[in-house]
C-alpha cells in the first residue's frame, strides 16, 4: 500500500512537471517573464550589404536569453536604414546602417527594449 502511494506521488510530480515545461514553451518564460509571449524575430526588408555602407558594434547589458537578443534585434531593426544582428554570447550586437550612426537612437531603441548600451565602436 505504501509502496503504490509513493508511485503515485512521483506521478503525479511528473505530470505536472511535463505540463509547466509546456507552458513555458508556449507563453515563454524564464529571465523575461512567464508571461510574456516568446518574441518572434523580425524581417529586415533590404538585406543587401551594399545599401549599408556604415557600421558599429554595440556592447549590450542585460541580455540574458534568445528571447533577449530577438527583442534588442528587433527593436534596432525597427529603425529606418538598419540592419543589426545581435550575438547573445558576446552580449554584442553588429547594426549596418544606410546614414552616420545616430548614436543616441540606437541607444534609445535598446533602452526601450529594455536593456543598456554599455559602449559603441
Amino acid at each position: 500500500m505504501g509502496t503504490a502511494i509513493v508511485v503515485i506521488v512521483i506521478a503525479l510530480i511528473c505530470v505536472y512537471a511535463i505540463y509547466s515545461y509546456g507552458k513555458k514553451l508556449r507563453r515563454g518564460g524564464g529571465c523575461c517573464g512567464d508571461h510574456d509571449p516568446v518574441e518572434r524575430k523580425g524581417k529586415v526588408a533590404d538585406r543587401n550589404k551594399r545599401h549599408y555602407p556604415y557600421t558599429v558594434t554595440l556592447d549590450i547589458d542585460g541580455m540574458t536569453c534568445s528571447n533577449c537578443s530577438r527583442r534588442v534585434e528587433n527593436a534596432l531593426n525597427g529603425l529606418d536604414g538598419v540592419w543589426a544582428k545581435v550575438d547573445l554570447g558576446a552580449h554584442k550586437a553588429t547594426v549596418r546602417l544606410k546614414q552616420e550612426p545616430d548614436e543616441a537612437a540606437l541607444r534609445a531603441a535598446v533602452r526601450g527594449a529594455g536593456y543598456t548600451v554599455t559602449s559603441i565602436q
